[in-house]
Parts: C-alpha cells; structure tokens; sequence
C-alpha cells in the first residue's frame, strides 16, 4: 500500500456512520467507514476509490481529493498533507549528504545570546544552537555534538528514546503527538529520503508509543505553541516557541524560544542564562 493510501485508509477508519450523518447496517468487520461509503460521500464510484486507496491509480484530480478531503473531515494541514501525498512521485532512493548550517546563520543565534536557539535540518536532526537554546533543551549533551553529523542528537528520536529528555516535558503526551505529527509533514514532503526512513523504523522498532502514534497518521504543522518544561537545573517553566523557515532553505528550521515578562517562567529562563552566560558544565563542552 502507497503512503496516500495508507492515509486514506486510516482515517476513513477513523470515521464512524453516524459521525457523517450515515445510518450503520449489517456487523463491521473492521471499524470505520466502508469503502463504498466514503466513495458515496466523496461522490467517485467505489471502484475508483477502492484502486486509489490500495495504489492502482495515480494522478487523481484536485477536485477528487477535495471531496474525499471533506468526507473524511480533513483540516487544512491534513489536507495540505493529502495532496502532497498524492502528487510526490516516487523517486529512486539515495543517500543524501548530511545537512550543514550555514556559518551566517550560526553567527545569527550566537549573537542572540539572551534568546534559545535550535537549528534542525530535514529530519529534525540539531545542526547548531546557541548557548541558552543547547542548555534549555539538551544541556545533558556535548555542546559540540550538533557539529559533528556522526554524533548529531535528533529532537525526536531524543524524544521517545532518551531519558532525560522524557523528563524535561511535564506534558511528554503532548509533545509526542507534536513530533509525530510534524514528522508525518516532513515524510510525506520526502518519500525518497533513506535517512528519513531509517530513523521512522529505529522509532518503530524501540519505541511502542512511538509506533501506536505513526500509525494513526497524525498530520500537523507545528509552528508555534506553548512547551511545559520540568527543567533538572530551574525548574518548572513554560516557554513559547516559534518556529521560523529560511526561504530559501526550506527543509531546515530555526526554533526561537521566550518567556513571558515578568512572570516565574521569565525568572527561570534569567536563572539559566546567568548560567549559561557563567560558563556551561566542562562536560559538557568536551
């Protein structure tokens, strides 16, 4: 089964009869909407929908996706993800060449010194940070590691596999679900990335909650919102982040973090960056 329809066939389980004004006949082997039934919502002919969903037929029109995009009940990301999904090619697979920031970009967040900053590249591997941002999110970690592509830490695979980093989001729930569905975005925007694909399979295999989440196909961009932090050296704080896109380099991300003024938040963050400013723990400049 194709990606897309993989993604069609999850969410047309998601769907219930009644959920889409249908009246259920008959026991359901398998939860959800039949085929026939979505196809009737979408107004394509079962038969059509049926070759779509197991990946006999190709460039569907933008007309059929947006109607299976409202039967379905899609969002705008997830509907963004939908036809991207159904207009990606397959592509031979290569190995691309490790993700590089560029020096003006790292001088960019070391001259912001009072502000978190993390640079990812395409599969939410850290290719530089500040001071603050390294101590904010990962400061159990070399400082250097982002520099070095044998050693880089990933946000996401830190996520489910490393400790310490389950430990520093009070709401860990939310943050998976976060990721996941980020890295749904960046999967469907490259089907043919090897590396991609890799770190998908070490998640699956390693992490079960990793697993369950990746197979309801979650779909979001995530590009501001709210993170919960238990941190080991302040303490608890929320920090909003935002996420910016270089234009001309669309698969790298620079997060951006802050506090609100005057609040505890604010208070913890000054704490850290006094620490920061101080001088971080030798081990972790090695």
């Amino acid at each position: 089964m194709t990606d897309l329809g993989e993604f069609l066939r999850v969410r047309r389980a998601a769907l219930q009869p009644a959920d889409v004004g249908l009246r259920g006949y008959g026991a359901r082997r398998v939860p959800g909407l039949r085929r026939e039934e979505l196809a009737m919502l979408a107004g394509v002919s079962a038969t059509y929908y049926a070759r779509l969903e197991q990946g006999l037929s190709a460039n569907a029109s933008e007309a059929v996706l947006d109607a299976l995009a409202r039967a379905l009940e899609l969002d705008a990301d997830e509907r963004a993800h939908l036809l991207t999904l159904a207009r990606t090619p397959a592509r031979r697979r290569s190995r691309p060449r490790p993700d590089t920031i560029r020096s003006g970009m790292l001088r960019l967040i070391e001259s912001m010194p009072d502000t978190p900053a993390v640079v990812l590249g395409r599969r939410s591997e850290v290719l530089g940070w500040n001071a603050l941002g390294h101590r904010l999110v990962a400061g159990h970690l070399p400082f250097a590691s982002p520099h070095r592509p044998a050693e880089r830490p990933n946000m996401t695979r830190l996520l489910f596999l490393d400790a310490h980093t389950r430990e520093l989001y009070q709401r860990w729930d939310d943050e998976a679900q976060r990721a996941v569905s980020s890295l749904r975005v960046l999967a469907g925007r490259s089907p043919d990335d090897d590396e991609l694909t890799q770190l998908v399979g070490e998640l699956t295999v390693q992490s079960p909650e990793f697993a369950r989440l990746w197979a309801r196909h979650p779909v979001a961009v995530c590009v501001s919102g709210t993170k919960q932090l238990r941190h080991p050296e302040v303490g608890d704080l929320a920090v909003a982040f935002e996420v910016l896109t270089p234009p001309d380099d669309p698969g790298s991300r620079v997060l951006f973090y802050s506090a609100e003024p005057a609040t505890p938040s604010a208070a913890a963050l000054d704490l850290l960056r006094c620490g920061s400013v101080a001088g971080l723990p030798a081990q972790t400049l090695a």
